[in-house]
């Protein structure tokens, strides 16, 4: 497992120094930023998380991002006017992410997200977006915890382990060596979401994309803003957990 790290952190720093590279890391590239940088069909979610984001979050906050990666999500947190401090193992992302928001009170730290370097107590919000399967979850969640204020939230947006279709998808990647097996084996479930919520007073959690997995066929058929309504349309009426694509969890009140 701890050589799935090194080889993620390699990964994610050869994709930063790429881009680095070629200079458009600027604040002006923040308009690809969040969820206008996902494609329609899988949007929702983070549409979703970026409510979510601007509803709980204000000003005279402390916030973590989890997972920062090149700030792909962080521009919705620079936007809340918070103290947002950016982490991910990969030094490479975070510089990106820096040049990205030169703005603002968004700073950077180089941490494993198994072992925080920050005190207890310190946040009043963490977020993640997509990176919990990049850790050891009792160690993630326990971290989160610890962290967190008391009364703290959490919010996250992540992918689900349930569906076949997706389970099956992942297995292919990671056979094309664009995953690592640690991070298939570590997609979030339905019973890491009911761990999670024991830490906290109240949680909240809406799942996204139960036919995801028929959209790229669609999409084709009636283009992807139609195919996306579609999608959205079927998450209403039917409420399926476990065929979900996607979750969006807000967890209230760190016991």
């Amino acid at each position: 497992m701890n050589n799935d790290k090194e080889i993620e952190c390699l990964r994610y720093d050869e994709r930063a120094q790429s881009l680095l590279a070629t200079g458009a890391v600027t604040v002006e590239a923040t308009a690809v930023l969040g969820s206008m940088a996902v494609a329609p069909i899988y949007r929702a979610p983070y549409v979703y998380y970026e409510q979510c984001i601007r509803r709980y979050i204000t000003q005279d906050q402390d916030v973590l991002e989890l997972g920062s990666g090149a700030g792909l999500h962080t521009y919705a947190l620079a936007q809340t006017g918070a103290r947002v401090v950016a982490s991910d193992i990969s030094p490479n992302s975070l510089e990106v992410l820096s040049r990205r928001f030169n703005r603002g009170r968004v700073k950077t730290q180089v941490a494993d997200m198994e072992m925080l370097p920050f005190n207890d107590n310190t946040f009043d919000v963490v977020t993640s977006a997509g990176s919990l399967s990049y850790g050891d979850p009792t160690l993630v969640d326990a971290e989160i915890r610890r962290v967190l204020k008391p009364g703290g939230l959490f919010i996250c947006v992540d992918s689900l382990n349930h569906n076949p279709v997706y389970r099956l998808n992942r297995w292919l990647h990671y056979k094309k060596g664009e995953r690592t097996l640690s991070t298939l084996l570590r997609m979030p479930t339905m019973e890491r979401i009911e761990a999670i919520a024991k830490g906290f007073k109240e949680t909240d959690v809406r799942y996204f994309g139960t036919i995801s997995y028929l959209t790229p066929v669609l999409a084709r058929i009636i283009g992807q803003n139609h195919t996306a309504q579609v999608s959205d349309s079927v998450d209403q009426l039917v409420n399926v957990r476990k065929s979900a694509f996607k979750f969006v969890l807000v967890a209230k009140g760190r016991l």
